[in-house]
């Protein structure tokens, strides 16, 4: 993915609105669900990011490369790191936006190594809307106020109706949900869009 000749997002866009009822900047964002491998608190070797909404339609990610996130020796799985940013991403649209919204695609560019017991800021902002499409994209740092990038991605994500969920998830998963209703955010997405 070269920045300087691949236009983002790739088709003429709307500027993202911030929901109203967004949360307010400096906020912390909780986790969408308990057993999420990117935020939730119920994963033992999930990713654990923590979020934080900025100002317009920016959130900051904070994810800490353990052990158990390895790659080689003593450096973070691309994989994960993949998966963080998709996890950044994906908040960015829930929170800012308050739709749903699944990942079509995505794009990392790894300029530097991550080292174990780093922690990696994602700070990721919403690009364009298109219909039902949401172009985000984000950067991550090795430092929170070091200018230097180690991590580029952009996506693009498809809202979706509650329903998506519902025909498409795990029927215990779901049941699980239905008997305890602290699994799941129900906040961080407008129910009744």
């Amino acid at each position: 993915m070269s920045r300087s000749t691949t236009p983002w997002p790739p088709v003429e866009t709307e500027t993202p609105q911030r929901h109203p009822d967004a949360p307010a900047p400096g906020a912390d964002l909780p986790s969408h669900y308990a057993y999420c491998f990117g935020c939730g608190e119920r994963v033992e070797q999930g990713l654990h990011i923590r979020t934080t909404a900025c100002e317009g339609t920016t959130i900051r990610s904070r994810f800490t490369v353990t052990r158990a996130h390895q790659g080689a020796p003593g450096l973070a799985h691309g994989g994960l790191l993949a998966c963080a940013f998709d996890e950044a991403l994906g908040a960015a649209v829930s929170n800012l936006l308050r739709k749903p919204a699944v990942t079509a695609k995505l794009e990392t560019e790894f300029l530097r190594p991550v080292p174990v017991g780093t922690t990696l800021f994602i700070d990721a902002h919403l690009d364009g809307v298109a219909g039902r499409k949401v172009y985000v994209s984000a950067e991550g740092r090795l430092d929170a106020e070091d200018g230097t990038v180690a991590v580029r991605a952009r996506a693009l994500f498809i809202q979706v109706q509650l329903t998506h969920f519902v025909e498409n998830g795990r029927p215990e998963d779901l049941r699980a949900i239905a008997k305890d209703p602290t699994l799941l955010n129900r906040r961080s997405v407008e129910l009744n869009p």
